[in-house]
Parts: structure tokens; sequence; C-alpha cells
């Protein structure tokens, strides 16, 4: 057992996003890929005491694991923990870390993204306080990465691959390894913050309920902690084993992409009474009730509006944060309970700059993430047990607890509208030019609709001061209506173009409008304005939510 010292070459296109390095798992198969980028992750390191590393189970996800076990032993990592069978959501690393005073974590995952062979494959590295690691850090590493020469991995001989499928402590060259249940840390933690009594009753009446776990990460902690400690029926969880490709799924809980769960909730004869659904590394959730969809934007506000009712949060909160695309139903309950609401550019690591300083409690954003204070990621199977919470402290179902809080707080009829697989050059074109028009939007008429401002947002830390720009267009109406537009950076098949709709309505006999029939005056002007379907050639979106 030896050190080897491997030359190499940079590669010009590490560059990690908001969400770590995302590529096509065959480019992660490439020599020299991954270690270049997981040496360059060392070479940043000041604190080298302890790391947590996991995946979501995905393809690739073992050998990588192995890799970069073997390569923190020859970095001289003094100890390294890792999920049994390489398992660990993203939400258990963030409390992992945070539990046991870790320096920081790596998570395999490209989150919501297809996995397998001809899937994608994705790393990213978590810092000391739990959360994805700040712009400064990961600058740092795109510049190690663009000028390494070498790597260090621990040469093992004929011992073949690490033993990671059983628990227990051992020694790698001078560094400790413990391979650790990967719930255990996680369901502690939730049951310090719900009332797993209350629930447990509330499964007893003969509550049903189905979660999907989309063959991703939360399948082994949604059984363990409904099917087991809560008492749930056998059942409750469906494809809850973790799959290398997600059973040939796309695991983003949304309405395309979990069908099966969909068209369980809106079945006339035996629909449950609860619905739910993760995503591939555990940090998102889409909340159903029977042949009803609670919006992300809704869910938010509604945990806001109850959180009194829960354990964790009955002292108040102290403030909330949404992200700028994010529906403003949460912005309601803000002001009616006479605390601050925050509007951060997309991306986790604004809301846990606000959580580390303590002002917000509760966060969240449009694309199905919802988190708080207790970690410093969003967290997926955390909404769930909350809505669980707030189900069995008040006697009512999901309908009706949405129906309520819109006569309360009055509804943010809100959809998104998803072009993707673009070509980069029409999406930016079309950005292009829609950021060119901004200065002359405000005041003009479109139809019914009269432009009160238009900027391309931009952003001012309230911490460290730090601005920044480039966060997405707004258009903002008279009468509280927006229109958003953002290029996400999450694929890694062509560009995707987000057209976000919102109209606040204060009116009950409108409340029944469907979504899409409440914003279709806004979907027209939003192609108007932006001249989609002449630059991007599309006729309707791929998907909307």
């Amino acid at each position: 057992m030896r050190i080897n010292y491997v030359k190499t070459t940079p590669f010009n296109d590490q560059r990690p996003g908001t969400s770590g390095l995302r590529k096509k798992t065959n480019v992660f198969k490439t020599d020299n890929y991954l270690e270049n980028f997981i040496q360059s992750i060392f070479n940043c390191l000041a604190d080298k005491r302890a790391l947590v590393v996991g995946g979501d189970g995905r393809y690739h996800n073992d050998k990588a694991i192995d890799t970069i076990i073997r390569m923190a032993a020859a970095n001289e990592i003094d100890k390294v923990m890792i999920g049994r069978g390489g398992i660990l959501s993203t939400p258990a690393a963030s409390c992992v870390i945070r539990k046991y005073g870790l320096s920081g974590g790596i998570i395999l995952s490209a989150s919501h993204n297809p996995g397998g062979p001809e899937g994608d494959f994705g790393v990213k590295f978590n810092t000391a306080n739990g959360g994805p690691a700040p712009e400064s850090v990961t600058e740092a590493i795109f510049r190690q990465s663009q000028r390494i020469t070498e790597y260090k991995i621990l040469n093992m001989g004929d011992l073949g691959p690490l033993d990671i499928e059983h628990t227990g402590k051992s020694r790698l060259y001078e560094t400790q390894i413990e391979i650790f249940e990967p719930v255990s840390d996680y369901a502690a933690l939730m049951n310090t913050l719900f009332d797993f009594e209350r629930i447990r009753l509330l499964f007893k009446t003969g509550f049903l309920m189905r979660y999907d776990g989309m063959n991703a990460v939360t399948g082994p902690y949604a059984k363990s902690i409904l099917e087991g400690i809560l008492g749930a029926p056998q059942g409750t969880v469906v494809n809850g084993e973790p799959l290398a490709d997600f059973g040939g799924r796309h695991p983003d809980p949304n309405l395309v992409y979990a069908k099966e769960l969909v068209e369980a909730m809106y079945s006339p004869k035996d629909a449950p009474d609860f619905g739910a659904a993760s995503d591939g590394d555990g940090d998102r959730n889409m909340i159903l009730g029977r042949g009803f969809f609670v919006t992300p934007s809704d869910s938010l506000a509604v945990l806001a509006a109850n959180a009194h009712l829960v354990p964790g949060y009955m002292g108040g909160l102290k403030g909330v944060a949404r992200s700028m695309p994010t529906g403003k139903a949460v912005d309601m309950v803000a002001a009616k309970l006479g605390i601050p609401c925050y509007e951060t550019p997309t991306g986790w690591k604004f809301f846990g700059a606000l959580l580390d300083a303590d002002l917000v409690t509760l966060c969240g954003e449009e694309s199905f993430g919802t988190g708080s204070s207790h970690i410093r990621e969003k967290d997926g199977l955390w909404a769930v047990l909350f809505w669980l919470n707030i189900i069995a402290a008040r006697g009512l179902g999901v309908e009706a607890i949405v129906r309520d809080h819109w006569m309360r707080f009055g509804r943010n009829f809100y959809s998104r509208h998803d072009y993707e697989g673009l070509e980069p050059s029409a999406a930016n074109l079309l950005m292009a030019r829609l950021k060119d028009s901004l200065p002359g939007l405000k005041g003009r008429t479109f139809g019914a609709y009269r432009v009160e401002s238009a900027d391309d947002f931009s952003y001012t830390d309230p911490v460290d001061g730090l601005i920044s720009t480039g966060q997405g267009v707004r258009i903002v109406f008279e009468d509280i209506k927006r229109l958003v537009f953002r290029l996400s950076g999450t694929g890694t098949n062509g560009a995707t173009l987000r057209v976000y709709l919102e109209r606040y309505e204060k009116d009950p006999g409108l409340y029944n409008l469907k979504p899409e029939e409440a914003v279709s005056g806004l979907a027209s002007v939003a192609d108007e304005i932006a001249h989609i379907k002449t630059i991007l050639k599309r006729s309707a979106p791929d998907v909307i939510t």
C-alpha cells in the first residue's frame, strides 16, 4: 500500500455551478476526470479533520466513492465517514456534517437528473456549515482544476475495492474510515422537530398515504421513518429501493415525471389521503392531496402559516426567504406575521447565509425545494413530515388546509413553463434580446396588462454585502402579476428556459380557476414580449408545473 502521484492535465470545463459539477456519466468515467476535480477540492481544504461521503445510489456511485476514499487517504484526511452502501441523501449529509462538526462533505448526485450509463452524474462539495460551498470556494476549486498537474491516490495493490456494505470502523493508511447507517442521525433530528406521537395516532385512525421514493435515495429514509417509526401501513412507500438508473425513471417530483403518484392521487375511487415524492438526492418534494396538487410556493406559505403547530417551530419564525422566481404566497404570510421576507437569487447558498446569520427560519424555492434552520440544505422528507404534523394537528385534509389558507391570505396562481433541450445559442439570444428590451417596457400595456417595472434581478446579500447580478428577468404588472424568465443550469443536455407566471387574487369567487386558465393571459404576454415561439421555434413548453 503506497501513495501514487499521478501526472495529469487540467480540463477546461470543470467550473462547478451552484449545484456542483454535473456532466454525463461517461464524462466522469474518462481518465482522471473525477480525480482532477476531487484533488482540486482537497487542494482547497484548509481543514482536513473529517469529511462525509455518500450519494444517491445512481450508476457509478460505488466506483466514485472508492476513488474518493483512496484519494482522501493519500491526501491525509484524518477521517472519512461513508453512508453504508454509499447511500446518503443530501439533507442527511448536511445533518451529519453539522452534528459531528465535520470539515465538510462530498455528495455524489446529479439531483433530479436521470441516472444510468447514459444518464448524468455529479459531485458537490458542502462546507462545514452543512451547506453548498459558497462562490469563493467553488471559484477556488475551479482555479485549481485549471492548473492541476497531478493527483494523489492510494495504491491498494491486490486488495480490491473497499467494503462499504457493512458498518464499522477501520484504518486506511493514516485515515480513519467509518461506515455508518445513513438513516439514523437524520431520523433522530426529525424526531426533535416533529410531533411523532401525534403523527402515529394519525396513521392509527386509518389515514392513508402514498410516498413515491422514485427508486432514489429517500426510499430507505421514508421506509424507516414512515413505515417503521411512525407506523404507516406497509406499502405506504412505493418505488423505495434506490436503483442505479432509478428504474428508468426521471427522479424529479413533478406532475409529469411522478405520473404514477399523480394517477393514484387523482383516482376517483381509492385515492389515498396524502401523497408525496422526493427526487434523486432527496432534497426536493412534491405534495398532493386527494385529487389536489399543492404548488411549491403555496406549500412554503402553508408551512410558514402553520409553523406554530409544530414542536420545532413553536417559538416563532425569525423570518422567511424565497428565491426570486418563487411565487409570493409566503410574502403575504410574512406580512401578517410581522416578520421579514427575503427575496434571493436561485441557489441554496443564499439561504444558507441568511440561516447562519439567524435572520430566517424557513426558506424555499419554486423548484420543489423547501427547508429550514435545522440543516443547510433543502429537505424533501422534512417537508413531508411537516405536512403530516399540520394535518394531524388540524384534523383537516390537504385541500381543506390549502383552501383555508387562500381564504386568509388570497390565492397566488402560479405556473412554471419549461422549455428543455434548447440550443444554447437560441436560448442566449432570447435572453439577450429580452434584457435589451427592459428599459422600454415600463408603462407599456400588453392587452389587459400594464407593466409596472422590469429589471434583470440583482441581489445584495444582507450578511456580507456581496452583490449578485444577472439573476433573472422580472416583469411586474399592475395588480400583483409577474413574469420571470431564467436560464437553468441544472441540466446536461442543452439549455433550459424557465418562464414563471404569477397572478394574485383576493376574490374567493375566482379561487376555483385552474392555474393555467388563470395565467393564460400572462402566457400570451410572455410570448409577445420575449418572442419565445419565433426564437426557440417551440410551439409549447415541454413541462408545465
